[in-house]
């Protein structure tokens, strides 16, 4: 069962303008992916999901052309192998970085989709887990920078539908930020858990002027006020309130979260398994958190693969936190690549895994063909 090729699928859907909303990271016209295509020798088809980093054309050519060069031939069962050698090859001297990993998170995704059929078996059960509930937040790309009271509309809807958590997008200016929240605390009560995501959009002074008020609220993390490279200001904002800090979706590898864990600032981590260096490595990232009693809540990406895959990593795990909920209104590339939707939320605000071999999902060919990469930034 050796690697006979290797093809990133770049897609992409523009969002029309009644659909758009605006995050910390900009206001979003469409949204990209890359998909990586693993073939066998022996004809069996892999499929996972390298992010995008806003720049997927890129992230396609890597995986078309390095990563390629670098696997062919390979024993796709070695998943560990494959990754320890483009590890060595791509990340650990003279590689991409960034780029490289989240183009190697696609790759070890398609192989554990191969293990998968090679064992006629689920991806949870091959990594030791069950089939259980995951809790679950509305997060995803949505909650953003609307009026206060129409926030809070939105926020009782999600709890209507099942939700028993809220992800809602701050980084804008302290005072709005503050009115949101406070809007959406008055709105759902005390029984329903607030979570706020600034996008890296913050300084140290927002997060002096906000984290009074989001103690208040009772707000269960602040994710991201800084870029994942600003060591020092994590560790001054660890102490200006109660309110934990999460960080890890722009981390990749085991080795930069332990960095993040030897700082101690952060204490609720968040891996995407498309861009921490994919099942093998955030099972890694995972064990290293339990050695710390953390929870582990993963962001998830752009499609169904990576929802689906970050399920059954949660259903693997003994630390699993919050699965991230996609309350985007439009995303076809969760409702439409697949066979099937890759979760379903129950009336206690959780989720479950998708059964069937690997993620559970097949993947609509004429659906990819459909949606060809379109150029340009995804938010503007």
């Amino acid at each position: 069962m050796r690697i006979a090729d290797l093809r990133a699928v770049p897609i992409s859907f523009p969002v029309p303008a009644e659909r758009s909303v605006t995050l910390g990271i900009g206001r979003s016209v469409k949204r990209d992916a890359v998909l990586v295509r693993v073939e066998t020798d022996d004809g069996h088809v892999g499929w996972g999901e390298a992010h995008h980093g806003r720049c997927p054309g890129a992230i396609a050519k890597l995986v078309d052309t390095t990563l390629r060069e670098l696997t062919l031939g390979y024993d796709a069962r070695d998943v560990v192998g494959v990754w320890a050698h483009v590890y060595r090859m791509q990340l650990a001297s003279h590689g991409m970085g960034a780029a490289a990993a989240l183009a190697l998170s696609g790759l070890d995704m398609a192989l554990w989709d191969l293990r998968c059929q090679d064992a006629d078996a689920s991806l949870f059960r091959l990594l030791g887990g069950s089939a259980k509930p995951i809790r679950a937040y509305a997060g995803g790309i949505a909650l953003g920078w609307q009026e206060p009271s129409l926030l809070a509309e939105e926020a009782l809807r999600y709890v209507a539908a099942g939700y028993r958590a809220l992800k809602l997008r701050v980084g804008d200016t302290p005072a709005r930020d503050i009115a949101r929240v406070e809007a959406v605390r008055c709105a759902v009560g005390d029984g329903i858990e607030i979570l706020v995501d600034a996008n890296t959009r913050y300084s140290l002074a927002d997060v002096r002027k906000v984290m009074p008020a989001f103690d208040e609220a009772a707000v269960g993390w602040l994710e991201e006020p800084f870029s994942p490279l600003d060591r020092h200001a994590y560790s001054v904002a660890a102490t200006l309130g109660s309110v934990p800090l999460a960080a890890g979706e722009n981390h990749h590898t085991r080795y930069e979260f332990a960095t993040l864990l030897d700082d101690g600032d952060v204490q609720v981590l968040q891996p995407d398994l498309s861009k921490c260096g994919g099942v093998t490595e955030a099972m890694r990232v995972a064990a290293m958190a339990s050695a710390r009693k953390l929870d582990v809540h993963p962001h998830t990406s752009a499609t169904a693969i990576n929802m689906a895959t970050t399920l059954h990593f949660l259903c693997s795990i003994d630390n699993p936190g919050y699965f991230e909920g996609d309350v985007t209104t439009l995303n076809p590339f969760r409702d439409e690549m697949t066979d099937r939707p890759p979760y379903q939320l129950d009336g206690n605000g959780c989720v479950t895994a998708p059964e069937g071999i690997g993620i559970g999902l097949k993947i609509d060919q004429a659906f990819l063909d459909a949606h060809p990469l379109i150029d340009g930034p995804c938010y503007v």
